[in-house]
């Protein structure tokens, strides 16, 4: 059976470090800009607060079980469509399982977690749960999770697909949307306008740095927050001294 689509759209050097240095809360106001306004993955957390993730969806999607499937694949790694897709997960891909928001089980496990991380994955991100969730925050891996949880997946989800479109957090994820996370959460962009939306994004927090250190210099919000034409002005003379637009 063969599972998903090659993806269409590759990002360069230039916009992967740019999404790394952006939050998701300016990339949401970006994607806000343009139309998009459910790209947040509601009730995650962070196992590593500290961690940043850019990646590539590569999907998982889970059913509900039933007594009378999965249990006989749970650990067929021929026929397991999680087992499948830990081994072809690809490099700068971020693992993203559609878990239906369910937490009465696992959705994922520190020892497959470790396998993609080793084949190149940028990250995991569930809407269900986790087990193994001590050994994740040492791991050195973006991960995000709705709960923890030690009862094995195979209680309550079974592997239908990967590489398909799915909903995760309730935001609908395509194989191939970029993803980003940080300490807030994560964010999903179309892959066709992420290189726009970085670009944006980028000169946006430089804008607003701008305007923070007036803020804090003691400045009113009027014409500054947003800033007016005066500010504006005050802002391309700011990053002339500094250097922003060389």
């Amino acid at each position: 059976m063969a599972y998903g689509a090659p993806r269409t759209h590759d990002l360069s050097p230039a916009t992967f470090e740019k999404l790394r240095q952006t939050s998701t809360a300016t990339l949401t106001s970006q994607l806000l800009k343009r139309g998009f306004r459910n790209v947040f993955l509601g009730g995650l957390q962070a196992l590593r607060p500290d961690l940043r993730m850019v990646g590539y969806a590569f999907t998982l999607r889970y059913a509900p079980t039933r007594e009378d499937v999965g249990f006989e694949v749970e650990y067929d790694n021929e026929t397991n469509v999680q087992r499948l897709a830990v081994e072809a997960i690809g490099e700068d891909e971020v693992l993203v399982i559609d878990a239906r928001g369910e937490t009465r089980a696992a959705s994922f496990g520190h020892i497959l977690a470790t396998r993609i991380k080793n084949r190149g994955a940028a990250g995991l991100v569930s809407d269900g749960a986790l087990r193994d969730t001590p050994a994740f925050r040492e791991m050195e891996f973006p991960t995000y999770i709705k709960a923890p949880h030690a009862t094995t997946s195979s209680v309550v989800h079974y592997p239908v697909d990967m590489n398909v479109p799915v909903g995760c957090g309730g935001v609908l994820v395509m194989p191939g949307d970029v993803v980003v996370g940080d300490a807030e959460g994560v964010v999903v962009i179309p892959a066709r306008i992420a290189e726009s939306v970085a670009q944006d994004a980028f000169e946006q927090e430089l804008l607003e740095e701008f305007v923070l250190s007036k803020v804090r210099a003691g400045s009113s919000i009027k014409g500054v927050y947003p800033p007016d034409e005066k500010t504006l002005a005050e802002y391309s003379e700011w990053r002339r001294r500094s250097g922003e637009d060389s």
